[in-house]
């Protein structure tokens, strides 16, 4: 038998985790060839853990508690390197657990992994759910991030690694910061699933236009070498097309200019020091037995 876990990062959002549960225990009742277990990573949540209960299908459900709060990245990064040490399994899917990351669509990972379990996979956002201003600001990212690093980055943390890229990926300091870009960046090759992101449970989105920025900037970083590279030959290029621009080539030289600072000033977050002393960060872990 296989054994999948699924890494769910919380931070208040209770009432979101309970229904996500049960929707995971719907959605896996039928596979009878795979362990489903859950591993929530409660982010030093402010608002008290209600009573949580483990539904029939689903083996084992942890709550490893944080002592400090640091963010849904880096909740990911630690839950990752904790799996890859402490915990035996095959395949380890990363899922929101607010309700953006459908838990129908998890019927389409396990078809994936029983057609071909030696890639990893990733859930390709083919529709969104926000609206047209986010989903705007979200194209002009792709275009960015494309221009700058020569790389399409169209998911987000919904996926399900194998066992080998949980390994890989536990190491790299990118992974601190940007998980996504640490996939695009050390994963060499990789299977996809087309995805919808659906509508939270309960409540806005969390996610602000500052933070928008800061993820899109976090993802870039990753290839933060390419950016220098691509923009000192677009610096080279605008040069040699000076008399046609005139004035313009020293606003792009501005702008870009103040685009590599602040890729660089983003990419310090990549800290692999705390990456590898995440663990000190752990409080303690709860098991839910029913």
């Amino acid at each position: 038998m296989k054994k999948v876990i699924i890494l769910i990062p919380v931070f208040n959002d209770w009432d979101s985790l309970k229904k996500l549960i049960d929707e995971i225990n719907d959605q896996v009742k039928e596979t009878k060839d795979i362990f489903f277990n859950c591993l929530v990573v409660n982010d030093a949540s402010t608002i008290k853990q209600p009573e949580l209960r483990k539904p029939g299908y689903i083996k084992s459900l942890k709550i490893l508690n944080m002592k400090q709060n640091k963010g849904h990245a880096r909740c990911n990064a630690f839950g990752i390197r904790y799996v890859n040490k402490f915990e035996k399994f095959d395949h380890l899917i990363l899922m929101d657990g607010d309700g953006e990351d459908r838990p129908v669509e998890l019927q389409l990972f396990i078809k994936e992994l029983k057609r071909n379990n030696e890639k990893s996979i990733v859930a390709k956002r083919i529709k969104r759910s926000e609206g047209p201003v986010f989903r705007f600001l979200y194209s002009c990212h792709k275009i960015l991030t494309f221009l700058f690093t020569g790389k399409t980055i169209n998911f987000g943390n919904y996926s399900c690694l194998t066992k080998k890229d949980v390994e890989i990926l536990s190491s790299k300091a990118s992974l601190w910061s940007s998980f996504s870009g640490s996939v695009k960046k050390n994963i060499k090759s990789f299977d996809e699933i087309k995805s919808t992101r659906g509508l939270r449970y309960f409540g806005p989105s969390k996610m602000s236009l500052f933070k928008l920025i800061i993820h899109s900037f976090s993802i870039i970083a990753v290839f933060k070498y390419q950016v220098f590279l691509r923009s000192f030959l677009i610096l080279v290029f605008l040069s040699t097309i000076n008399l046609h621009i005139g004035k313009l080539q020293f606003l792009s030289q501005i702008l870009l200019l103040s685009f590599n600072i602040i890729i660089f000033l983003v990419s310090l977050r990549e800290k692999k020091d705390e990456l590898l002393k995440s663990q000190d960060n752990l409080k303690n872990i709860v098991e839910i037995k029913h």
